[in-house]
């Protein structure tokens, strides 16, 4: 039985994320870029976010709501609520949280040296790989996608 205790993942003290016996921390900018990075993956969000649109994301997901809209994706994601909130495991609070969490927890094991990045130059994607179990990929949960209520720009 392997009883090494993994690390816990830190860029600084603005934002904290637990689960189970893991608590990650991270500072402001570390949590926005994570947060803007998971909205796109999920469809929510294209390109890059504007500074107000950013505090609305983020907002949302520390707080699970945006009281206060500071730009124009605030009020969608206040327009688009009833379809964006459902079942824990099927709000887009809930897996922005997981996806931030997810990626900081792949790049501390990258950093405890049991992952390694690999790049595919065919798909043009960067990969986690086991250097243990010689360069088997991890195979990623599929995440759902909130394309049909996306935030666009005006």
């Amino acid at each position: 039985m392997d009883t090494t205790r993994r690390g816990n993942y830190d860029s600084g003290e603005d934002f904290v994320l637990e689960y189970g016996e893991l608590r990650f921390t991270f500072n402001e900018r570390d949590f926005s870029e994570r947060c803007e990075q998971a909205a796109a993956k999920l469809g929510f969000v294209s390109g890059r976010l504007g500074e107000p649109e950013l505090e609305d994301l983020v907002n949302l997901a520390v707080n699970g709501e945006i009281h206060e809209p500071a730009s124009a994706l605030g009020e969608h994601v206040n327009d688009c609520w009833p379809e964006l909130v459902g079942p824990s495991d099927r709000s887009l609070v809930h897996w922005l949280r997981r996806l931030v969490f997810r990626s900081a927890w792949l790049d501390q094991r990258v950093k405890e040296g049991e992952l390694d990045v690999c790049f595919d130059p065919d798909s043009r994607r960067f990969s986690y790989i086991q250097p243990d179990r010689h360069g088997e990929p991890v195979e990623l949960a599929p995440e759902p996608s909130w394309g049909r209520v996306a935030y666009m720009p005006r």
